[in-house]
């Protein structure tokens, strides 16, 4: 979505978790405005149990940036808050200090249609500690939607093997904001079209739809019904046939279908929205053929997902074309990406040396990548992906060491990468709070999605059990993470003598 299309331009510098300017306030108060900061974003867990994700939303970091001001609406408002302890949560200065606020970060990410994995960085901003904070929460927000959005729309494309599908989740959609982003996702990973005619005026995506089951049961009968939509739109004839009974709607389908061909039209097709589909696909389909109506197609629905349209094709199910709402538009098998956005280095000021940091946790999978980050993806004679390497751009490898990366959740396994080519992955995107490049358009975004799954190996592409696909970090980014751990552990045994034991 265009955030300033939904939502009102003054709206977006208050699209915000409350602690994200409870923290400014502190950083303001402390005299730490002019602290530079590194944050990245990026997810944790395999979404869907997919071995990939597909990135999305980065075409709006630069408007989020762009538009990140405060007006004296929105500090009215915050002026207003009170703290739970009594008083005013924010004090005069800091707001005063807000309403000349205008972000100066510059902002990397992959671009949209590419390919991420777990742990690498999906997104770097890189500005004042102030700055960055307050960007958190819309940029995980925008990312991370339409990052499992397009992750889910890839599942089903992948699973209808060619075959069109449409996406007409809007009114299941989360809000009408959620169901413009689902729309624009999901074209970007491979969706023909869409029922959201706002989506498709704003992005140029193809919109598609004809008729729901209320338009025949308005009629005396079916066939009526049939006849007075082959009248009302003969170019765009598809026809809903399980209102009643899908056997007798077939019927009356090929009734007005051969009425049409005498008219020098053709029914375009009928769409199934319950019962066994794959049976009664079939069913139709063989008296469409018998009546030498070949040409018509059959559209399915009814809360497909890719399994279901996967297990539909493996009983052979004649279907043309496939539409997909709820569980796509929701992402009904996993509501949420797990996106997040970490501080990985920070320093005094422009231009003093970078301080890596790393966050620690009981779980060690939630460990932190310490650097100012970035990622270079390799790929093998074919074209293939065949893995990713996370390193800290302020410490590059040293020209003496084979070049090599230890995996991020595994220290034993370590990948020789010498030979292979390789191309970074985050690009530019905004650079001192302005935009860099033209916004890139949705179809460029999209034919990146198809390009970078059909080089994927299928390994990584199937739905049950996916091979791995291997993130590293450079060596001696590796052996840092390392260093840093150790010196907080040590750090925290000497406060926990009781740590210390346990190590």
């Amino acid at each position: 979505m265009a955030l300033t299309d939904i939502a009102h331009p003054t709206d977006i510098a208050l699209l915000t978790d409350l602690y994200e300017l409870t923290m400014a306030q502190g950083l303001w108060q402390n005299g730490k405005i002019d602290d530079e900061a590194c944050f990245t974003a990026f997810y944790r867990d395999r979404p869907f149990g997919s071995a990939y994700a597909v990135m999305c939303g980065t075409a709006e970091l630069p408007e989020l940036v762009e538009n990140m001001r405060f007006t004296d609406e929105d500090i009215a408002y915050l002026s207003s808050i009170s703290a739970p302890g009594g008083g005013a949560l924010f004090c005069a200065g800091f707001l005063d200090y807000l309403r000349g606020f205008s972000p100066r970060v510059d902002v990397d990410a992959v671009p949209e249609g590419e390919l991420v994995f777990p742990r690498e960085p999906m997104v770097r901003v890189v500005g004042s500690m102030l700055e960055c904070q307050l960007l958190e929460t819309a940029l995980l927000n925008i990312v991370g939607f339409q990052t499992l959005v397009a992750t889910k729309t890839a599942r089903v494309v992948a699973a209808a093997a060619g075959r069109p599908v449409a996406e007409f989740g809007l009114r299941r959609a989360q809000g009408p904001d959620g169901g413009v982003a689902v729309a624009r996702a999901s074209y970007v990973a491979g969706c023909a079209s869409t029922s959201n005619v706002l989506a498709g005026r704003r992005y140029g995506i193809p919109v598609s739809g004809t008729h729901a089951h209320s338009w025949v049961m308005a009629f005396p009968s079916e066939l009526e019904a049939f006849r007075a939509f082959a009248k009302s739109s003969p170019k765009n004839c598809v026809l809903l046939i399980d209102t009643y009974d899908v056997r007798e709607g077939v019927e009356n389908a090929i009734v007005v279908a051969k009425e049409m061909e005498a008219a020098g039209e053709r029914l375009a097709g009928v769409r199934i929205d319950s019962g066994d589909l794959a049976k009664l696909s079939a069913y139709v389909r063989s008296r469409f053929d018998e009546e030498g109506l070949g040409y018509v197609r059959i559209v399915v629905s009814n809360d497909l997902d890719e399994y279901t349209i996967q297990s539909l094709l493996g009983q052979g199910a004649p279907v043309d074309s496939f539409g997909v709402g709820t569980k796509l538009a929701t992402c009904y098998d996993q509501p949420a990406l797990g996106c997040v956005y970490k501080l990985s280095a920070r320093r005094e000021s422009a231009g003093a040396a970078w301080t890596p940091v790393v966050k620690l946790s009981e779980q060690p999978y939630k460990r932190t990548i310490p650097g100012l980050q970035a990622v270079r993806r390799y790929i093998d004679a074919s074209g293939c992906p065949v893995c990713d390497m996370i390193y800290d751009e302020a410490r590059p490898p040293r020209p003496d060491e084979a070049p090599s990366l230890v995996a991020v959740d595994d220290p034993a396994l370590v990948a020789d990468i010498e030979g292979l080519c390789a191309r970074e992955l985050l690009q530019p995107q905004v650079r001192g709070g302005r935009a860099c490049s033209p916004r890139e358009s949705i179809e460029d975004a999209r034919a990146r999605c198809a390009a970078a799954l059909a080089s994927l190996d299928p390994a990584y592409k199937r739905f049950l059990y996916p091979q791995s696909y291997m993130v590293g970090m450079e060596a001696g980014l590796a052996r840092e993470r390392d260093e840093l751990v150790r010196e907080r552990m040590a750090a925290a045994s000497s406060v926990l003598p009781w740590r210390k034991a346990r190590a």
